[in-house]
């Protein structure tokens, strides 16, 4: 466990502290970091990975299964807790947010990558959890704040705008087709993908540098219990479920205890529903992941 601490999550959380850093130095420009990783870097490492990664529908379907099982038995949970404790509307949203997106890309893509040792089968799987995450959160995530106040329009027509979905459309049907893309395509969006591991935590540490705690701690003691112990703990019980070993999942599982996306502060900031709240709780999960993320990967070489 010393050994997957120190090797895997001692380098993500380097580059997250560069980026603490840099941010405090230079007090660098957040929104356009998260335009830049959302809007060109994300989707253009989806897109790639998607379309030179051999993989087939069958695998495909099985992650799109255990990501929909997943989702909605965390949403119930989020659900229950949030009568059981009595949260305001508001409360309630960001705290389900908090639990249903998690960090798959500026986190879970370079804890991936430095645990299979580059493996392209295992970094397929996370691409597809990136995916539907970035789907989920950019349409039902902002969907779910836009009914506090009731607008439900503009929610449901953002989903159309986010490139992850056409990146993720055009990797695989151009993949599945056997489709030879250009070299002059291939090599910028090669550059693109090399950028992602240090770009998004060099973000993620700069968002994270911003965080403060302030108030609502039992709201996020609650979520961090959920999202990152609850969590692989029903990875676990879904990857037995489906018959699924191996890579399959361990890849599945890991993936499953990645602290609270920071894009879920982000828009609660954005939509101004309890943006303090979803802060804190992305920070503390951040913080505390590093032990208990070293502990499920550990967990996850033993069982599978």
């Amino acid at each position: 466990m010393i050994g997957v601490f120190v090797d895997i999550i001692v380098p993500v959380f380097i580059l997250i502290g560069i980026g603490v850093y840099l941010h405090r130095v230079f007090q660098l420009d957040l929104y356009t970091l998260a335009k830049v990783n959302i809007y060109f870097i994300v989707p253009g490492f989806i897109f790639l990975k998607l379309y030179e990664t051999t993989f087939s529908l069958t695998l495909f379907l099985s992650v799109l299964l255990f990501f929909s099982f997943f989702v909605v038995l965390l949403y119930v949970i989020s659900l229950i807790v949030s009568r059981l404790f009595r949260y305001s509307k508001s409360v309630r949203a960001s705290f389900t947010n908090s639990i249903l997106f998690y960090n798959s890309g500026n986190y879970g893509v370079p804890v991936n990558d430095l645990v299979f040792k580059h493996d392209p089968f295992a970094m397929s799987i996370q691409v597809i959890i990136l995916t539907f995450q970035n789907i989920l959160t950019f349409s039902w995530g902002i969907f779910a704040l836009k009914t506090v106040d009731g607008n439900k329009l503009n929610a449901v027509l953002g989903y159309f705008k986010m490139p992850v979905l056409y990146a993720m459309v055009f990797g695989i049907g151009l993949n599945m087709m056997n489709v030879d893309v250009p070299e002059f395509v291939l090599i910028p969006a090669d550059y693109i993908a090399d950028s992602m591991v240090a770009i998004a935590l060099v973000t993620l540490g700069a968002q994270v540098a911003q965080l403060r705690f302030a108030k609502n701690l039992s709201v996020v003691y609650v979520s961090l219990f959920i999202r990152l112990l609850l969590g692989p703990v029903i990875a676990i019980g879904l990857i037995y479920a489906f018959g699924m070993d191996g890579v399959t999942a361990q890849a599945l599982l890991i993936s499953s205890a990645m602290p609270t996306a920071v894009n879920s502060a982000i828009i609660a900031q954005e939509y101004q529903n309890e943006p303090e709240l979803s802060a804190q709780i992305v920070l503390a999960s951040t913080v505390f992941s590093m032990l208990t993320v070293t502990v499920v990967i550990s967990v996850s070489r033993i069982l599978f």
